[in-house]
């Protein structure tokens, strides 16, 4: 598989800086169109439009939807020569089995799926308190992210990494080796060409969502994961996603799409049962 075209997308908008660094990194050596929202559409899954308005951008095409929307307008009509979709790079990160399928950053990447054309979605882990999302980030401070994900654009079609994956989730820390985040978590390890180290994984099993009843009638979530990013707090084992990026390093997990089918002669039983056959009869 060779990538000359890649279709970059992402969920914090387009004009987010971190889709402004990866752009600039991979249009280095590749044709880059951006197919990206016009605004946040953060946590918004695999939701589809009925219609959206797309419009000229610098960078490619702003449209007014969700990254699935942009996936779908582009590789069915706006870039429909892409080889490769790229969504990021992700202000946060997207760590464990469970944030999956609420990611739109991680969504998009599904979707290509469905085309047939594998995908990478990146995402950076931001530390700080539940207020990290407001912090002011800089371009250098996606290296890790940029880097890595340019290496595997380089180099996963040719060693047969998406014959076995349809997409890439990759999270990588900051890039800020000088100095620790506010929650204390640990610093990427870099060598001395300033790479985080990569490690291949698999997204946590851990759940630990809250639910809590207020007295106004309202029912609040929290993720209390977030005050749990350090070396000893974090619950998972080394080979998950959150460990190696706690750990300081890049996360790859190499997923696959369809929704496979498992045989099960229990249910086919039930099946045999509620339409009024006896097993003999459904052999």
């Amino acid at each position: 598989m060779s990538v000359d075209r890649i279709l970059l997308t992402n969920d914090d908008g387009i004009d987010a800086v971190g889709l402004r660094a990866m752009r600039d990194a991979l249009a280095a050596d590749y044709d880059v169109v951006t197919v990206a929202p016009t605004a946040d559409q953060s946590s918004t899954g695999r939701t589809l439009s009925e219609a959206v308005s797309v419009t000229d951008h610098d960078l490619g095409y702003a449209v007014d939807g969700t990254p699935v929307d942009c996936v779908v307008a582009g590789l069915d009509e706006l870039v429909p020569d892409a080889d490769l979709v790229v969504a990021g790079c992700n202000e946060g990160a997207n760590l464990g089995a469970y944030t999956l399928g609420r990611s739109g950053t991680v969504s998009a990447a599904v979707e290509a799926a469905f085309f047939d054309v594998p995908a990478v979605a990146t995402s950076m882990y931001v530390p700080g308190d539940e207020d990290w999302w407001k912090r002011e980030l800089e371009p250098a401070e996606f290296a890790n992210a940029t880097r890595a994900t340019t290496f595997l654009v380089d180099r996963a079609g040719e060693a047969g990494v998406f014959d076995r994956a349809d997409y890439l989730n990759v999270n990588a820390p900051i890039a800020e080796p000088d100095s620790v985040g506010a929650d204390g978590g640990s610093l990427a390890r870099t060598d001395r060409d300033g790479r985080a180290p990569m490690r291949v994984t698999t997204p946590s099993e851990w759940y630990g969502i809250e639910a809590t009843r207020n007295g106004d009638g309202r029912v609040a979530f929290s993720d209390p994961i977030w005050g749990r990013m350090t070396a000893t707090d974090v619950p998972d084992a080394v080979g998950t996603d959150r460990r190696a990026v706690v750990d300081g390093e890049v996360s790859v997990s190499p997923l696959s799409v369809p929704h496979a089918a498992a045989s099960d002669p229990g249910l086919d039983e039930l099946a045999d049962v509620y339409g009024g056959r006896s097993r003999s009869d459904a052999t």
